[in-house]
């Protein structure tokens, strides 16, 4: 299975799961079951996920701070039109990460 998102664990739980944003060229966390303030959906599906609602994320490369928002759907990350990065508005597969 090419998976495209992968389970964080802490304590024996998984509280989440990481996608590479290749964007921001790093990871990105969309917590499952963390607390009920961070709470993302998550389709249960590892090779072509989907995740609701959007992520926003302030990046620090150098240079000065960066915007990223995006949707994750269906294996795809959408960037949305806000985003301070070369791919805005763009749709592209998200990277495989692990590929048992």
């Amino acid at each position: 299975m090419k998976k495209r998102a992968l389970p964080v664990n802490h304590n024996g739980t998984v509280i989440g799961y990481m996608i590479f944003c290749p964007a921001c060229e790093c990871g990105h966390l969309f917590y499952t079951n963390y607390n009920a303030k961070s709470n993302w959906s998550f389709d249960g599906n590892l090779e072509n996920p989907t995740f609701n609602p959007s992520m926003l994320v302030y990046r620090s490369p150098t240079g000065g701070q960066k915007r990223c928002h995006s949707f994750v759907r269906d294996g795809k990350i959408q960037f949305l039109g806000d985003c301070e990065h070369e791919l805005k508005g763009q749709t592209v597969e998200l990277p495989i990460m692990d590929k048992e």
